[in-house]
């Protein structure tokens, strides 16, 4: 059985315990005070970051059906099969997954529309976004999709303006900062 007396520390105790620390690490220490995108600025990312998942991944899977028709049926200019694009097939998400997590992972937190609107992702744990925590937070926009995008309007209730996938994926969206001219 567990309780609470076997956590307290007794005083004069000669077994030195692991307790937790809730202060603050150095990683977020660092991060402290840096400006975070706004909503806007992350919505229209995303919706740059869709359109270019449309616009190379639809022809790839037109080739698919294609391939798989030919496969199955051998010659398809006898048979009247239609070849067509879907957007509720749930194949567009891993498209979208695999592309956030990809980009977020080899870019240390961007991808093209992040890098167009000059946002960036930050891992609150590590100083390079690992490849696990970039998947992970492509996965988590499944999760910010529930409930009618709840996941997304939490935004506005965080306190550092973290969505469903950011929190799931341990990870902020700060602006990038420019780079000072020299005179």
């Amino acid at each position: 059985m567990f309780s609470m007396q076997n956590l307290t520390p007794t005083v004069g105790s000669v077994k030195k315990r692991r307790l937790f620390d809730p202060h603050e690490t150095p990683r977020l220490e660092a991060l402290a005070g840096l400006p975070l995108a706004a909503f806007w600025q992350r919505a229209l990312a995303f919706f740059i970051d869709f359109l270019i998942v449309l616009f190379f991944f639809v022809p790839v899977e037109l080739a698919r059906q294609y391939i798989t028709l030919k496969l199955a049926h051998g010659d398809l200019s006898h048979h009247n099969y239609k070849i067509v694009y879907d957007p509720r097939e749930l194949v567009d998400l891993v498209y979208f997954i695999v592309y956030s997590g990809l980009m977020l992972w080899a870019t240390n937190g961007l991808t093209a529309g992040k890098r167009l609107l000059r946002i960036r992702v930050i891992s609150l744990t590590n100083p390079k976004i690992s490849f696990w925590q970039a998947f992970e937070r492509g996965l988590g926009y499944g999760a910010s999709f529930l409930e009618g995008g709840f996941g997304f309007i939490q935004f506005f209730i965080h306190p550092n303006r973290q969505c469903v996938h950011d929190r799931i994926a341990e990870t902020i969206v700060v602006l990038e900062s420019r780079p000072a001219r020299d005179s």
